[in-house]
């Protein structure tokens, strides 16, 4: 069945370096900046997107006088189409070999030649050549999406969403998406958060990888409700109950009224120095604190956080030889330890004043519960997905705590397993996405080097690790971390620096910036990266029930008898 794409130019030059230039027989108003289109030429298809569309004419007089208004319809109308046009710039991404025309004996030869093995089957390429003059230019239809972002339903292909012209349907290969950290940027308010949820969604009901989600503001578990349209909506805990966890942090915390399924404490013996190291800025510690926290441990080994934390700032009254009364420091204060180990007193009881704010934490216990960090790997290990709701601790001296003291442990996990797998030749570990909300405050210039995300987008993806980073500032992110990145899924951007950052070590990236500054907020996201054939804008998919019901059927809801009678085959009987 021969192809029916819509015609829309011709090739009129251009190159490699310059990008192709195709003379519009259309009205320039039909096509739109980012348009995916088709060049066909011979036995080839070209594949490129729109990145500028500019208006010319054959002598500037016509451009500048208006014939409409000096000559009769007719005769203007025959002007205009001569003399005035539009054309387009293309930015050549792809080819494809497809070859001779179908039914004709050259095909039958050539596929003769590719099923003896004597050529090697049709796969799609980078651009490496230039189609002729005047080759056909047309709009991509929906084959020639699948042809290059693979079917729906398909492997493990998942629609992210659509193109603007015509409205075919655009996929992400999650089994490729998960094998590299990737991002979701976009401006505050251009519903990030939506488009992660679709993201995990899709990641979830795949069952590609396990997922862990820092969710600092407690939105994707339970069902939430709009900020800007107060309408409903569902939590990823009310689609997948079996499927995933809500973890709470603290004993005893609801998460907007609702009980998660079980609640994270972490043991003080858990928290290492370089976890406090981590809060540098944010406690405003000194330079010295590194000295102090090295002493602490040297004295106390692991119960380090405990022993500090008991000490007191006292000081008590006790006789020289000559009877005189003077007061030296309380025995068990933290001004006799410092002393007893050669410690700046000031230094001491500076870091001291500064924890204080961890000290109080509730959620930072001697003895928690349960071993809540060890339940969270084995969930994540037996194939369940959690969501980790920070509840009340919002602050970002919980997030940055708790996130990198979780991840270090994760890691460490994970490791192990790796090392099992290669050397003993034991169960290979589980794909593991480790999704990071306002990635640049854990993932910052400063930061980057002492956290354990930094570690994982550099190095872990070796050892079965990935992040999902969620941010509006990705400027601030650390370059280093930002070139680890494969797939990036980006919203309007109205910054110069984060446009540059999002599109950072990426080919043709100057002409994507306008782009990328001209999508629709809420309405269209830009696809780039690793993780995607081509760049390429698309209008995404909404985050309603249209979309639960597509990703998970429209399955009727049991009875309570057939639900007993599935328990138990007797039941009714």
């Amino acid at each position: 069945m021969e192809v029916q794409r819509t015609k829309i130019g011709y090739l009129v030059g251009g190159g490699l370096k310059e990008n192709f230039r195709v003379r519009l027989t259309v009205s320039s108003q039909e096509i739109q900046e980012g348009a995916f289109v088709v060049i066909q030429s011979g036995d080839w298809n070209y594949y490129g997107i729109v990145v500028d569309i500019t208006l010319g004419a054959t002598d500037p007089r016509f451009a500048d006088e208006q014939t409409e208004v000096r000559y009769p319809a007719n005769i203007a109308k025959a002007l205009y189409g001569q003399t005035l046009y539009a054309n387009l710039e293309v930015l050549p991404n792809l080819m494809l070999e497809i070859g001779p025309e179908p039914g004709s004996p050259d095909y039958k030869d050539w596929q003769g030649m590719i099923d003896a093995g004597l050529k090697e089957p049709p796969r799609i390429l980078p651009v490496k050549n230039v189609p002729p003059h005047h080759a056909q230019v047309y709009l991509a239809d929906e084959g020639d999406i699948a042809e290059i972002f693979g079917e729906a339903g398909q492997g493990g292909n998942f629609v992210i969403g659509y193109t603007r012209e015509q409205n075919h349907p655009v996929c992400i290969d999650l089994e490729k998406f998960v094998q590299r950290s990737s991002g979701v940027f976009g401006a505050t308010g251009t519903g990030k958060s939506f488009l992660t949820r679709v993201v995990l969604a899709g990641l979830i009901n795949s069952n590609k990888a396990s997922v862990l989600v820092l969710d600092m503001h407690n939105e994707y578990g339970f069902d939430d409700v709009a900020s800007d349209t107060k309408k409903p909506v569902i939590g990823l805990k009310s689609k997948f109950k079996s499927k995933l966890r809500v973890v709470g942090l603290g004993a005893g915390g609801t998460i907007r009224g609702h009980t998660p399924d079980f609640n994270l404490e972490l043991s003080m013996n858990d928290i290492s120095t370089s976890d406090i190291e981590t809060l540098a800025r944010e406690l405003n510690l000194k330079e010295t604190t590194p000295t102090t926290l090295n002493a602490l441990y040297g004295s106390f080994r692991n119960d380090w956080f405990q022993s500090f934390r008991s000490m007191n700032r006292e000081e008590v009254e006790v006789e020289d030889e000559k009877g005189r009364v003077k007061k030296v420091p309380h025995p068990d204060s933290v001004a006799a330890w410092a002393n007893s180990t050669g410690v700046n007193v000031t230094a001491a009881e500076a870091l001291h004043d500064k924890l204080r704010r961890l000290f109080n934490k509730p959620y930072i216990v001697e003895k928690p519960a349960a071993d809540s960090v060890k339940e969270i790997i084995q969930s994540l290990e037996a194939g369940q997905h959690v969501v980790l709701s920070f509840g009340e601790h919002e602050s970002d001296l919980d997030y940055l705590l708790v996130s990198n003291l979780l991840t270090r442990k994760i890691r460490n996990a994970w490791e192990h397993k790796t090392n099992e797998f290669r050397s003993h030749g034991k169960a290979e570990p589980r794909q593991l996405i480790i999704v990071v909300e306002e990635a640049h405050k854990l993932l910052n210039r400063e930061m980057a080097a002492q956290t354990t995300f930094a570690t994982i987008a550099r190095e872990l993806r070796k050892y079965y690790v990935t992040l999902l980073i969620v941010d509006q500032r990705p400027s601030q992110i650390y370059d280093e971390v930002l070139s680890q990145l494969g797939t990036r899924i980006s919203g309007w951007l109205g910054d110069e620096d984060d446009i540059h950052a999002v599109l950072s070590g990426l080919s043709g990236r100057e002409a994507l910036r306008g782009m990328l500054a001209r999508l629709q907020p809420k309405e269209e996201v830009l696809l780039l990266g690793w993780g995607v054939p081509m760049p390429l804008p698309v209008k995404s998919r909404r985050y309603d029930e249209a979309f639960w019901k597509s990703l998970l059927g429209n399955k009727p809801k049991r009875s309570s008898g057939e639900v007993m009678k599935e328990l138990n085959p007797d039941w009714g009987d």
